[in-house]
Order: C-alpha cells, then sequence, then structure tokens
C-alpha cells in the first residue's frame, strides 16, 4: 500500500493511538477531552494506565480499552473510537465503565467512595434510534423518574462524527475544531488558517506521515487497511441488507422482513469474507455476528 496522505487517520487504531495515547501529545487529549468536561472535572494533567483490565477470577472476560487514563484529581477516563455498530454496544460500555469502579474498591476499612468515571465514544456511525435528531453529542448520566440526576460520577458521552458537517469556515467553537480534525485530518493536504492555534499545529506535527519511522508507517498501514475493509464491508452490507429487508419486508411484513434481511445478509457476507481470509474479529465488527457464530459457518 502506498501512503499519499500527508496526514494520519485519526479512527485508525494506530492513528489515534499515535495521535492521543502517548505521553508527547498528552497534551492534545487533554485538550479535546476539556472540550467535553464539566468545569468542575477540568483535566490540568493526566496519565495513562495499562488498557487490559482482566476480571477478578481469570476465567472471567477482560477488556481492552483504546485509552485508559487518570486525571490528577482522580477521575478516570475511558477513550474510545468505534468504527461500526455493534450488537449490544450499549451493554459493552457499560461493562467496560465496570472495571474502573471495582478497581477503586480497597481492602480493610473503606467507605464506597469512588472517583468520577466517563466513558467517551468517538462513533463513526450514527445509533438507529438517534437518526431524526440533530444532537451529535449525547451526555448520559443515571437520572430519577423526573429527570433529575441520581449520581454525578458515571457519565457516558458519545459522539456521532457522520453528523458533524461544517466545513473549515464554520467553525467557530475548539470543539467544532476537533471534530473537523477528526472527520477530515487524512484528507487534508494544508492546514486550514481556522486551525492555526498552537495545540492543532502539535497535532498536525504529530500527524504528518512524512515524520514517521519505516516500522510506524508499516504499522499505520496494516491499521489503515483494517479501518478501510472495515468501512467497505459496513457500506456493502448496508446497502444489500436494506435491499433484502425490504424484499422479504414485501411478503411478511416490513418491520420483520427488514430485520430477518439484514441477519441473512450478515450470515452470507461472513461467509463471503471468511472465504478471503479476513479475520473474525473484523467479520464480527463488521456484521455484528458474534465470533461464535462466524466460527460455526
Amino acid at each position: 500500500m502506498n501512503l499519499k496522505d500527508k496526514y494520519i487517520n485519526p479512527l485508525t487504531d494506530f492513528g489515534f493511538k499515535k495521535l492521543f495515547g502517548v505521553e508527547p501529545n498528552k497534551e492534545l487529549l487533554i485538550d479535546f477531552l476539556n472540550q467535553l468536561l464539566p468545569p468542575i472535572h477540568k483535566i490540568k494533567n493526566l496519565s495513562y494506565t495499562k488498557n487490559e483490565h482482566l476480571g477478578s477470577a481469570p476465567n472471567e472476560r477482560k477488556a481492552i480499552f483504546d485509552l485508559y487514563c487518570e486525571s490528577q484529581s482522580g477521575e478516570k477516563f475511558i477513550v474510545e473510537v468505534q468504527k461500526a455498530k455493534q450488537n449490544y454496544f450499549k451493554d459493552r460500555s457499560v461493562f467496560y465503565s465496570t472495571f474502573p469502579i471495582q478497581e477503586q474498591a480497597k481492602k480493610g476499612d473503606w467507605n464506597f467512595k469512588l472517583s468520577a468515571i466517563y466513558t467517551i465514544g468517538i462513533l463513526d456511525f450514527i445509533f438507529d434510534e438517534h437518526k431524526n435528531q440533530t444532537e451529535l453529542v449525547h451526555t448520559v448520566m443515571l437520572k430519577d423518574q423526573n429527570g433529575n440526576t441520581f449520581y454525578d460520577k458515571l457519565t457516558y458521552i458519545y459522539i456521532e462524527l457522520p453528523k458533524f458537517q461544517k466545513t473549515d469556515s464554520e467553525l467557530i467553537s475548539k470543539f467544532d475544531k476537533w471534530l473537523y480534525i477528526f472527520r477530515h485530518l487524512a484528507n487534508l493536504h494544508h492546514r486550514p488558517t481556522t486551525l492555526q492555534e498552537r495545540i492543532f499545529e502539535q497535532l498536525f506535527d504529530a500527524a504528518e506521515i512524512a515524520k514517521f519511522s519505516p516500522t510506524e508507517k508499516l504499522k499505520y498501514e496494516e491499521s489503515l487497511k483494517y479501518y478501510r475493509d472495515l468501512k467497505n464491508v459496513v457500506d456493502t452490507s448496508k446497502q444489500e441488507g436494506i435491499a433484502i429487508g425490504i424484499e422479504k419486508g414485501m411478503e411478511k411484513g416490513m418491520e420483520k422482513g427488514m430485520e430477518k434481511g439484514k441477519v441473512e445478509k450478515s450470515i452470507e457476507i461472513a461467509k463471503t469474507l471468511k472465504k478471503k481470509g479476513l479475520t473474525v474479529e473484523i467479520i464480527s465488527e463488521a456484521t455484528g455476528l458474534s465470533i461464535k457464530q462466524i466460527e460455526k459457518l
């Protein structure tokens, strides 16, 4: 693969961690997170912690985060890029958030006081139930039946990137500029005049592919191929799944037909991708089928 782009794609695994997951660039992550956080939890400094977490017993499922960090005042942040919709994505988010809760437990006398936890999802898709909504940032907390906040130390923030449609001349806030970076960095050939601030100078410098070592370029190529393969599969399955769903919907009712058609098409696509040698992980992420389902095909 020839790397013709000038800047890295921040939505690839390698690109995201290169820009936001290493000590020299942690100022970038701090600046981005501070656009999302309430004033009480603004970050002055943070430290990266291990991103792989095991259950309390050896046979329990583990969690691997894209990024996991902690602020000086103790708040914990799970930051993830999600490239495609998955079955039970919200369930997984909640499950992952239990690990930083459990790790705060102290032996002996402990009053159960917890530090705040934030799960931040940068989504390259739109939730089905949000397709008719204009909001692109969804902040979720525990609330009571009257809509009052019951617990303010567990927060989920999801950013639906495809909803962000501003051009570089329309960027006003710092948050606008960060979203523009996530959506368009890989397609830029020069720095827009609206992104001349010092923090973005640092980002563009870190994102320039020509400055990568040969090993970094190789790793990025592999990550970019994974990203493009996944996008192609998702786009294809979306179009073909809709077509089959409509056809079956005419026979048995639109809603049931659409759902059944999507499942059947996912199975067909999974079989094709297995023959092409793609890993079960990529196939699972692209089709929504479980790894066990794919292994049985």
